[in-house]
Parts: structure tokens; C-alpha cells; sequence
């Protein structure tokens, strides 16, 4: 049902294996496979579990997604503990879940209107994953079918199929159901497209809580606060994920160019002169500058130019601050400590500069002796 680097067939028969599906502090919703369970029958189907110890003192986070090894469960209070986590076939730290499949990036054709340049960075983000991609239109009943035929030709020509729909009108959802079937999906997008809703539609058992659009913004507010998974009736696991409506593009200025199809595409047949090419007209690129993104690459080139700037200029011991990349992506600030006045100097310091010392004082001695054994010394005297 879902991928993964484990197979599961050579797993013994009584190791008691399931999903977590949801997290929230330090406790873990963990839904038991049925698929491995095989013709076991287990009182309940899943278990509110803690972690192990030991996975804390190793490091070993436990994210939305994993498949896991459930020890000690007490059936009657519903309640484990997890022992291990299997290998994973995929990770994404924002947001974080394990084991997906695809991404499906979920925007409304209207109300709120389509920002061609916020999709392109949602787009660039599910770039970033390595993950498959999907494109969903949401309240495709709000616009004419030539606005509908527009963007769907307009989409093609960034490289991308989207499929247009209607939660309110129950339009196009067999495709969309279709295309989840028996994948582990990511579905994301900016607040108030209609996530929870479409969630909703699917999985009528989900039930989110939804918003409508704020009047003066004219933007979506946020209903859903932390990772899910639900299971999809047709087979599959949707994970939804809190809207965002700015991500931040965190890569090397190299890696941008491969997360737009149209620079892919013109770097089939050719490739431009030198490796480095960061394709805004160097001698030797091959990639046009005719095509409607170029000015959102190029935005978003100087962006990832200027982080990679900062983070090499932090490294620099005379600079006020350092610049640090988290595990989600984001470039943080953090002031530099002067270390005389707010950091003891290590042991090992301490020694060295000792023997620096000593060597000096050695050497000075070792001069002097020479030049009290010389004529020189003698005539000063």
C-alpha cells in the first residue's frame, strides 16, 4: 500500500508492525498493516504509543510515515511503545513525513485568484523533494471552460498536467481518485484553496475542520495544525499537512535550474559549456531566456545566491553573526559569541598557547646565551 525500503514478506509472523499515522508531543498514533498482519486478529487496530529510550539517545526521531516495530501493547488501554523504526524508502523534513510516494499541490483557480509566482514556488519546493509531483485546481466551477482550457494549456507549457476540479460541485474527482490509488501522498498548498475540504470529499470519515477565505485578505486561514495520515477507501494514505503560503527555497544556486521543467526539457539534446552554468546568459549556455518563468528563476536564483553568501560569510571569525541551515530548510540568525567574554577557553587551547609560550621563551633564551658568549656582549660590558 505504501513504499518502503523494507521487505515485508520476510518479516516473522508475530512481529507486530504498523504506521504512524499521526504525532503530537511525544506521542505516536500507530496503525497496525493489515497487510502483514495476515489472518492475525488484533483487539483494537491501533495504539497510542511512546518511544523507546534508547531511540532518544541515538537520535532516532519518529516522524508521520514510518513504519515501526511495536513492542509491550496493552490492549486494554490501548497503549504501546515503539521498539524500532524500519528503514525508510523517502524523507521530507518539511513536512515531515516518511515513506511517501508524491507530492499533490492543491490551489484554487479562483477565490482566492491563481499567483502564478506563489506556485511556482510551491512548485520549486516539491521540486526540491525528489518526489513525484501532482497538480491539482481546486473550484474550477467558479471560472468559464475557456478560463478552465487556459490554464491547463498555460500549465503545460511549465511542464506540469494539472487536473481541475470541484469539491463543491463534486466535479473530476474520479481522475483525482484514481491517481491516489494505492500511493502515499502528500497533499500541500497554501491556506484556503479548499485542503480540508477536498480531505473531506475523499475520506468522508477525516472530517477537517474548514475556513473560508478572509474578506480583507483574500487569502486562506489555517485549520490544519500537524501532519495526518487517513487512509484512502480505494487503498492508499493521504497525508495533509498545514497550509503555508510563502515556502522558502533553500538550495545551492547549481540545484535550482533542475526543479523547472522548462530548463530540464532544453537540457535534453544539449548541455551548456561548463557544469556551473547558472543559465542567465553565460558564454556557452544553451538555455533559452524565452519562456514565461525565466524572471521567477531568476528571483529565486538571486535569493538562493544571497543565502549561500550569508552562509559563507558566517563562517568568517570576525563576523557579528553566524547563519545556520535547520533541518526544515530555514536559514536562521544566530549573534557570535565572543569567546573571552562569554565562552571558557578549552583545555586543549589553554595547553597549546602554554607551549607557544614556552617555545618562545625558550628560543629568546637560547638567543641570549649566544649573545653574552659573543664579542658584542663583551664590549657592552
Amino acid at each position: 500500500m505504501t513504499s518502503s525500503a523494507v521487505d515485508f514478506s520476510t518479516l516473522p509472523g508475530d512481529y507486530l508492525l504498523g504506521t504512524v499515522i499521526a504525532v503530537q508531543a511525544n506521542y505516536y498514533l500507530v496503525k497496525f498493516r493489515a497487510d502483514i498482519l495476515g489472518s492475525r486478529q488484533l483487539p483494537v487496530s491501533q495504539l497510542l504509543c511512546t518511544r523507546r529510550a534508547r531511540l532518544k539517545k541515538v537520535g532516532q526521531q519518529v516522524m508521520v510515515g514510518d513504519h515501526v516495530q511495536v513492542e509491550e501493547p496493552d490492549w486494554a488501554g490501548q497503549r504501546g511503545a515503539i521498539a524500532s523504526v524500519l528503514p525508510r524508502a523517502t524523507q521530507l523534513d518539511r513536512p515531515p513525513v516518511a515513506n511517501a510516494d508524491q507530492i499533490m499541490l492543491v490551489f484554487a483557480i479562483a477565490e482566492p485568484d491563481l499567483d502564478c509566482h506563489q506556485l511556482t514556488r510551491f512548485l520549486v519546493k516539491a521540486e526540491l523533494t525528489g518526489l513525484a509531483i501532482s497538480l491539482c485546481l481546486n473550484k474550477r466551477d467558479l471560472v468559464g471552460a475557456r478560463t478552465q482550457a487556459d490554464w491547463q494549456q498555460r500549465l503545460a507549457g511549465w511542464g506540469y498536467q494539472p487536473q481541475l476540479v470541484s469539491v463543491q460541485e463534486k466535479l473530476g474527482l474520479e481522475s483525482l481518485r484514481s491517481a491516489l490509488r494505492e500511493r502515499t501522498t502528500i497533499i500541500s498548498g497554501p491556506s484556503g484553496v479548499g485542503k480540508s475540504s477536498l480531505i473531506n470529499t475523499l475520506i468522508p470519515a477525516a472530517q477537517l475542520r474548514v475556513s473560508a477565505v478572509s474578506g480583507k485578505l483574500g487569502r486562506g486561514r489555517h485549520t490544519t495544525r500537524h501532519v495526518e495520515l487517513f487512509d484512502l477507501p480505494q487503498g492508499g494514505l493521504l497525508a495533509d499537512t498545514p497550509g503555508f503560503n510563502q515556502p522558502d527555497i533553500a538550495c545551492l544556486p547549481q540545484q535550482l535550474g533542475a526543479c523547472f521543467p522548462e530548463i530540464r526539457t532544453q537540457l535534453m539534446d544539449q548541455q551548456c559549456q561548463f557544469t556551473d552554468c547558472l543559465h542567465r546568459g553565460e558564454p556557452g549556455c544553451v538555455v533559452s531566456q524565452d519562456w514565461e518563468r525565466y524572471d521567477d528563476y531568476r528571483q529565486l536564483l538571486a535569493e538562493c545566491e544571497t543565502q549561500a553568501q550569508a552562509v559563507q560569510d558566517s563562517a568568517t571569525p570576525d563576523a557579528a553573526f553566524k547563519l545556520k541551515i535547520a533541518n526544515d530548510g530555514q536559514v536562521q540568525k544566530e549573534p557570535r559569541l565572543q569567546a573571552k567574554k562569554y565562552r571558557r577557553v578549552s583545555r586543549r587551547s589553554r595547553k597549546q598557547s602554554l607551549e607557544d609560550l614556552r617555545y618562545e621563551l625558550d628560543g629568546n633564551l637560547d638567543d641570549l646565551k649566544a649573545l653574552e658568549d659573543s664579542d658584542a656582549f663583551s664590549e657592552l660590558e
